[in-house]
């Protein structure tokens, strides 16, 4: 009885089919959209999920206790992300939540031992399994796309252009750092379109492997440095600062002495690019069951907190750019890729691991589709002026190095 009145109070947009652990049948929304039908195993899975369904329905799903009847996991979250809200609303769930909102510092914080142990638990997977759904140039983070019939291999290379050209690469030999520096990707663009002396950070030993072997491979070994090393433990100072994709795992109590570090190794006339995921709301919690499945110590965090950091710090922000349904794309391209893969994937890891994987992927996508997660680019400076009073920078060096490209494929 109380799960029906549960499901009937928020389920009001798309169809619903529940099926509860006595067999009962109910379908709820207002039947537009594809349909989705759920069958709960056992009445432990159904109250759990009752009481905290932004833990407990991922993982009755890996746990097999979620079953889909009707349609894919994708469908099932397309429908619930869509009445989030009336979740939202709900009287248990705003009480949950006044709990979780001041233990997010807690949560977040994140010493340099504890950050390399949060690393090592996403990124030092097998390689095989990041080659199922990403790009031939692993870039793990969000792409650009600047046309509908992009592939993904086009927008991540228009993200990397996109990020360049911010970094007002005006002249050769410029000195790079990239903290979060993934499996080298970015910084070997960097160095190639550049001309550019790049160090990369990371705190993966894997992506330390990768990007080293890469750097050798492509011939950019003199040009390239990476380190495992924490961005609080760098000693160098640098023209240019590029970080994407990592300040998601700084941690909330962490972002003064982060903005701290970057101001200490920006040259006076230096540029920062930092791109990250955010929300468009005011802060709160992070997704439990993100939190403890795919990202230990992650944190999304809100536009406000970052700019009050940036600010107390005493930095410029000379442009903001918010890229809004850019990943929800990305994210669909991965998802595609990785069930199309998912026979390979069964070989790598099991069962539970893989519904725990699609689950990821279908969730964050449904998460910037259709909620308040977004990813935002900040440009930064010591001096105002270290960068043009027009934007015109940006475009004509994406069109200048898009085109020297296509010549050089011609």
């Amino acid at each position: 009885m109380f799960a029906h009145r549960f499901f009937k109070a928020v389920v009001t947009t798309g169809e619903l089919t529940v099926i509860d652990a006595k067999g009962k049948r109910a379908t709820y929304g207002d039947g537009e959209g594809p349909p989705a039908t759920i069958r709960i195993t056992n009445r432990w899975t159904e109250l759990r999920m009752l009481l905290n369904p932004t833990l407990h329905v991922g993982e009755a799903y890996m746990d097999g206790h979620l079953v889909l009847e009707q349609g894919s996991i994708y469908d099932f979250l397309d429908i619930a992300s869509r009445n989030i809200r009336n979740v939202g609303n709900h009287p248990l769930r705003r009480w949950i939540r006044r709990i979780a909102v001041p233990l997010r510092h807690l949560r977040t914080f994140n010493p340099i031992s504890r950050a390399r142990r949060n690393v090592a638990h996403h990124y030092d997977l097998s390689g095989e399994l990041y080659d199922l759904f990403l790009d031939d140039d692993r870039q793990y983070s969000c792409a650009y796309f600047t046309s509908e019939q992009d592939t993904l291999e086009q927008a991540q290379t228009n993200k990397k252009r996109h990020i360049a050209a911010k970094l007002l690469l005006d002249k050769p030999g410029l000195n790079i750092l990239d903290i979060g520096s993934g499996w080298g990707g970015m910084g070997l663009y960097l160095a190639r379109e550049a001309d550019a002396k790049v160090t990369g950070v990371t705190l993966s030993e894997e992506q330390l492997k990768i990007s080293r072997a890469r750097a050798e491979k492509e011939g950019l070994a003199e040009r390239t440095e990476f380190h495992l090393r924490d961005y609080r433990e760098e000693p160098g100072t640098y023209d240019r600062i590029v970080s994407v994709g990592m300040f998601e795992h700084v941690g909330s109590s962490h972002y003064h002495e982060f903005f701290r570090k970057v101001k200490s190794v920006l040259a006076e006339d230096g540029v920062m690019l930092l791109h990250a995921i955010g929300t468009m709301g005011p802060p709160g919690p992070t997704n439990p069951w993100l939190r403890k499945y795919i990202f230990p110590g992650g944190y999304t965090p809100s536009l406000s907190e970052v700019t009050a950091a940036i600010e107390d710090v005493g930095l410029y922000i000379t442009d903001i750019e918010i890229l809004r349904l850019h990943y929800a794309e990305t994210l669909r391209h991965w998802r595609e890729r990785f069930e199309a893969n998912i026979d390979r994937a069964r070989t790598l890891y099991d069962d539970r691991f893989c519904r725990m994987w699609d689950f990821y992927l279908a969730g964050c996508e449904v998460s910037f589709r259709y909620m308040d997660q977004m990813v935002f680019q900040i440009q930064l400076a010591h001096k105002q002026e270290a960068v043009p009073l027009t934007r015109d920078y940006i475009t004509d060096w994406e069109r200048g190095t898009a085109q020297k490209s296509t010549r050089a494929a011609e």
